[in-house]
């Protein structure tokens, strides 16, 4: 069972502290591992406070040492109520570093809050001062990481990153979102539109399109998942990948069917071709957008890929 805060004795919250620095310094190892290859200014900031954690981690055992002896209570921060959980992301490869550097804020806050409550809550002199002088560690701590940053993150390695950071996102969330989108857009035309015109009845042509786009999405999401595990090509968690492109295979499909739920099949055929209008046009601006590509050259192959596959759908869905 957790303990309050206010009920640890001096040796305890000493305890307490050297297992937080210990923790902080794991923590930033593995920060510096995930972020070397892709982010190596990062790592480098990383890895020098990992350094500074270990300097603080000997000072608090050297100091406990000469106040309470050789054995130090097993105390961790889950033992104590009052901390926040910290989510696991440095399990998570590869590593985003808007989340690295948000999670390491929140380390250093935690820990400075720490230090300095315990100093407020004693009395005894000897041990405020010994508290005071773990809060005034972790404020320097804080301004070395600072000018650690300002020191190694200049503008031009933040350009450097920014850019490998939407790199990534493009390769693991824009790339198989689009292949997705494109798919479910363009696949599910010929039998949405075959059955439409098939039974010139706006239900059959819905049911048949849901059920495209479901099937479709399933299908790819598990393709995509399961093409690679990311460790190599550094695309990402695989099935992270697989989601985003179910889900936006799905939603290409769905998009040029849910005007079929308008009960007057003309109007409803009428609004699904401009959606579909609408939908290759959008695929156009974002393989513009990401993936480099002059949007008249974009256009021309997504559009006429889709009037092909819309136009068999016609034909088939009329004969």
């Amino acid at each position: 069972m957790a303990r309050n805060f206010k009920d640890l004795s001096e040796r305890e919250i000493l305890a307490l502290a050297i297992a937080l620095e210990e923790e902080d310094g794991k923590i930033y190892g593995d920060f510096e591992d995930g972020l070397r290859e892709a982010y190596p200014a990062s790592a480098k900031l990383f890895q020098e406070m990992q350094s500074e954690e270990s300097g603080h981690r000997s000072s608090l055992i050297d100091l406990y040492r000469s106040k309470f002896g050789e054995h130090i209570p097993h105390i961790r921060r889950q033992d104590v109520k009052g901390f926040v959980d910290r989510r696991p992301v440095w399990l998570v490869r590869p590593l985003g570093l808007h989340v690295v550097r948000k999670q390491a804020e929140i380390m250093e806050l935690e820990t400075r809050r720490f230090y300095e409550r315990a100093a407020q809550q004693v009395t005894d002199a000897s041990i405020r001062k010994l508290l005071g002088d773990l809060a005034q560690a972790e404020r320097k701590h804080s301004a070395i990481a600072e000018s650690l940053e300002d020191r190694l993150l200049t503008p031009d390695v933040l350009k450097k990153e920014d850019a490998a950071q939407r790199r990534l996102f493009v390769l693991q969330i824009v790339q198989p979102g689009l292949a997705g989108l494109m798919d479910g857009s363009v696949s599910t035309l010929a039998p949405v539109f075959a059955a439409a015109f098939a039974t010139k009845n706006s239900w059959d042509a819905f049911l048949v399109g849901m059920a495209a786009s479901v099937g479709a999405g399933i299908s790819m999401g598990f393709a995509e998942a399961l093409s690679d595990d990311g460790s190599l090509t550094g695309r990402g968690h695989p099935w992270i990948r697989g989601l985003v492109c179910g889900l936006m295979t799905t939603a290409g499909g769905v998009g040029h069917t849910l005007p079929f739920l308008i009960a007057d099949f003309h109007v409803a055929t009428i609004v699904a071709i401009a959606v579909v209008l609408v939908e290759l046009f959008t695929i156009s601006l974002i393989r513009n957008k990401y993936m480099d590509t002059p949007f008249f050259s974009a256009a021309l192959q997504v559009i006429l890929g889709g009037l092909l596959v819309f136009a068999a759908g016609i034909l088939i869905g009329s004969s």
